[in-house]
């Protein structure tokens, strides 16, 4: 199953893809790792950002969204950018998103960690908490 996690980081999704086939992970190449939010006022450019980020789902074939979601309060809160964008995937049809929390990603990542350091799987740094939303995804069965 080819999947893809998000982080929202100001006006921009941050992707990583990952599949997993017959217990081994693939990080498939993607042509992009960030869609950007131009206008954040500007309902065209919301349109945009939701059909940028759907016709990359389509051409990766990717299976499911996974977002990590921010907080509502406290100090890693996420901004109302961040929760706008958010909805904007939450609302495209042919998606299936899944939120995943911090808290819940944490305790899967603690249970089984990755066997390589993430520096070994050539994604850049920013790219690493949308990595372990969409490695948690695949791992969630493994937790008690």
């Amino acid at each position: 199953m080819r999947v893809c996690g998000v982080e929202f980081k100001n006006n921009e999704a941050i992707v990583c893809l990952l599949s997993l086939s017959d217990g081994l992970f693939d990080i498939p190449d993607c042509r992009t790792s960030r869609i950007t939010m131009v206008d954040s006022n500007d309902r065209q450019s919301l349109k945009d950002f939701q059909f940028s980020f759907n016709k990359l789902m389509a051409d990766y074939k990717v299976e499911k969204v996974i977002i990590n979601q921010a907080p509502m309060k406290g100090k890693f809160a996420g901004g109302a950018l961040g929760f706008k964008m958010e909805a904007a995937l939450q609302l495209i049809d042919e998606l299936d998103v899944v939120i995943m929390t911090a808290p819940e990603i944490k305790k899967i990542m603690k249970q089984n960690p990755m066997t390589i350091s993430f520096k070994d799987t050539g994604l850049k740094q920013f790219q690493e908490v949308a990595f372990n939303t969409a490695f948690a995804f695949h791992n969630r069965h493994l937790v008690d």
